[in-house]
């Protein structure tokens, strides 16, 4: 007969996605999730398999809670531009005033592994993919509905956008980065008139 889990593997695997967030892969260990979940090794094994595996389900774990809340946003009917410059806004803020300083759980992964974990860089890839695609269909829209001069590149300015979030959450990790976010979303935004 087999045992049922003594545990909740949706809480558990939401306490793992807390966990690699704040301190990244490298500096959580094994030792490390068995404490911060609150289960036995074999059972964390059992349920998630490797480190490796809980930290790739952790990531997507982090890219359907974090994910759609972009698109949703970009994607509302009406005016395309107050979105994108409320997103800008959203993000400098939020990494200004990072008291935590865990930055985002996608960013920090590209910055710790995606150099050399094929994996990890795949699903960086995929979450700033999503993102695009969404900031370039806002303007892509913009433009179309005149917010948005007809000479301005709406996938390049989505490029530079999404290059310029991921820089603000890395900057945003460096307590003295609140004037070096305000004037780049400023500039950024000014691209935007």
């Amino acid at each position: 007969m087999a045992r049922t889990k003594e545990f909740d593997p949706d809480a558990a695997l939401q306490s793992a996605v807390e966990l690699f967030w704040q301190r990244g892969y490298e500096a959580t260990s094994m030792a490390d999730l068995v404490a911060h979940l609150g289960i036995a090794r074999a059972s964390l094994y059992a349920t998630f398999g490797s480190k490796r595996e809980l930290y790739a389900k952790a990531m997507d774990r982090y890219a359907e809670q974090h994910g759609p809340r972009i698109l949703e946003e970009l994607s509302q009917p009406g005016p395309a531009l107050p979105a994108v410059r409320e997103l800008i806004e959203r993000f400098a803020e939020e990494a200004a005033h990072d008291e935590s300083r865990r930055g985002c759980f996608v960013t920090n992964t590209a910055v710790e592994l995606a150099s050399h974990d094929p994996d990890a860089a795949r699903r960086v890839e995929q979450s700033w993919h999503s993102m695009e695609a969404a900031l370039t269909s806002a303007l892509m829209r913009a433009r179309a509905q005149g917010e948005l001069p007809a000479d301005r590149d709406p996938v390049a300015l989505a490029r530079l956008l999404l290059v310029l979030m991921q820089g603000m959450r890395v900057v945003g990790k460096v307590d003295a980065g609140a004037g070096l976010l305000r004037d780049a979303a400023d500039q950024a935004l000014s691209l935007l008139d």
